[in-house]
């Protein structure tokens, strides 16, 4: 008997049933409701969305928003800035990627153009006209990549949001427009909420209050008309509907010092957001707090007040944001302040359902034309290698198990372009035993002995075997670095199936050759 025959028969089984139970149980028993372990059902593979179903929105990502931002900043910056030299010129906003600043004092030119060289020179190009009167305009190298950035991590974040929302391989790709995004969530069925998830910007800020709350026009009676320029009203929201309040336009505190948000109850047993900030953060927020004592804070989210809570002692890094919310509410807003804020809002252009059906029609052909397939390739097998076509069946089926098992282990997501490359995986482990088999008939046919045959059949070509799988191995990871989501999908079911080619071909293919030679006196081959 060939040395450790019963190991490696004991290897395959064992591996088998291994994969078996965890890729192609729990898809059997969901067809036929047979009980399934919850371990088992939790590894269960999953389905994308062109077969499970889902929603598909199409978005553009409004990246002026992103440059409005950073150029009221820079302006706020600015006017910070001259405030120390005595400078106190109106700066107004005239598009989202320039500021013009009136009323510089011909006297004090120099001094001005010295902190603004300090604070825009790299970013913004500056244009003197008569009277006092510059003109900032955002560089388009600067633009460019302010708006290449927006989208980037617009992209980021809602990845993290429908992450965080449960939902399995989100395929989230930009369209031939650079700032509209393709959005496919497998599984999802309530279109609402996931459009409220993703689209909510999440800009959370922290602000003293300096009136209110009160009416729009109240409010303004008290500057007589005439807002200072570094102050702005912003409406309230929740309880505070219908009130605003003036607070500065800079905030000291933001979303992005946030390092941790988490749905809680307030002292009235009250869904409520408890956060943590970052230690980069939780200074800041204490010298803002510890500064500011019986003072009145308004919590910002998205250019609305949802709560304005006084100041009763110095907070570091802990606090907690309520305002009326629900239990779901305060849920999504822990969510959204998790993932971060988007950088630009988004508007929704197209969306789409996929029903189940068409994944049930996907799924059924896609497993008629793997089963046709493998029936022709056994077939073709048995007829042109004879008996030696049962070992290449044996090792194809364990191959296909193996795969699916493997997919179902790692979390990977089946989808349409997956099953073209579970099919893709058939003919490749075929093409392997074509060739093991066809080096066999050759060192038959050169008068060796059978054992010595399938010895040699499959050392030699182990090398060539490796040279091809590694060229295609190759392929595949480029797909997968730089396709979309079908296309991964696709690179993800090839890579796997090349792996698990290579151990059935030749240790599985092999051993079994061994074991059928072992029962016998005289050896043979039928092949």
């Amino acid at each position: 008997m060939y040395k450790n025959l019963r190991w490696k028969l004991l290897t395959i089984a064992v591996v088998f049933a291994v994969f078996f139970a965890v890729g192609v149980y729990p898809m059997l028993a969901a067809h036929f409701h047979w009980p399934v372990p919850a371990a088992l059902q939790a590894k269960a593979l999953k389905l994308g969305l062109d077969l499970k179903g889902g929603v598909e929105l199409r978005m553009r990502v409004n990246t002026d928003d992103a440059l409005k931002t950073t150029t009221t900043s820079t302006a706020e910056a600015l006017r910070s800035s001259l405030a120390t030299q005595t400078i106190t010129p109106t700066i107004t906003l005239v598009s989202p990627t320039s500021f013009r600043v009136e009323g510089v004092p011909q006297d004090r030119a120099q001094a001005f153009r010295s902190a603004a060289d300090e604070i825009t020179q790299t970013d913004y190009d500056i244009n003197s006209m008569p009277g006092g009167v510059y003109q900032f305009t955002m560089k388009p190298n600067i633009e460019r990549d302010q708006r290449e950035q927006a989208v980037d991590q617009t992209m980021q974040t809602i990845d993290r949001r429908v992450n965080e929302l449960g939902v399995v391989e989100p395929s989230i790709a930009r369209q031939s427009n650079n700032d509209e995004l393709l959005i496919q969530l497998p599984g999802v069925s309530d279109v609402a909420h996931a459009k409220e998830i993703i689209g909510k910007t999440a800009q959370l800020e922290f602000k003293l209050v300096e009136a209110g709350p009160g009416a729009k026009e109240d409010l303004l009676k008290q500057y007589n008309g005439n807002l200072p320029g570094d102050l702005e009203i912003v409406p309230g929201s929740g309880g505070d509907a219908g009130a605003s309040y003036v607070v500065k336009k800079i905030a000291p505190v933001t979303g992005a010092d946030l390092r941790m948000a988490k749905p809680g109850l307030d002292e009235n047993n009250q869904p409520a957001v408890h956060f943590e900030l970052k230690p980069s953060g939780a200074p800041k927020f204490g010298k803002l707090s510890g500064e500011n004592i019986g003072r009145y804070l308004a919590i910002v989210l998205d250019n609305k007040v949802i709560s304005a809570p006084r100041l009763d002692g110095r907070i570091t890094d802990q606090g907690r944001i309520s305002g009326g919310f629900t239990a779901e509410t305060a849920n999504d807003l822990a969510l959204t302040l998790r993932s971060g804020a988007l950088p630009a809002g988004l508007t929704s252009l197209e969306e789409n359902v996929v029903g189940p059906s068409l994944g049930s029609d996907s799924i059924r052909a896609g497993v008629i034309a793997s089963a046709v397939g493998m029936l022709l390739i056994i077939a073709f097998m048995l007829v042109y290698y004879k008996l030696s076509g049962i070992n290449a069946a044996v090792a194809l089926i364990c191959n296909l198990v193996i795969l699916l098992g493997l997919m179902a282990y790692i979390g990977a997501t089946m989808t349409l372009p997956g099953i073209a490359g579970f099919v893709l995986t058939m003919g490749v482990g075929v093409d392997s035993n074509v060739l093991i088999f066809e080096r066999i008939k050759e060192e038959i046919a050169a008068q060796r002995g059978v054992r010595a045959a399938i010895n040699a059949g499959f050392s030699r070509v182990f090398l060539t075997l490796l040279d091809t799988h590694i060229a295609s191995l190759i392929a595949a990871a480029f797909l997968f670095q730089f396709g979309t989501g079908p296309i991964r999908g696709f690179a993800t079911t090839l890579s796997i199936g090349l792996f698990v080619n290579l151990f059935t071909s030749i240790f599985v293919s092999k051993t079994l050759y061994e074991f059928e030679l072992s029962k016998r006196q005289t050896p043979a081959l039928s092949i």
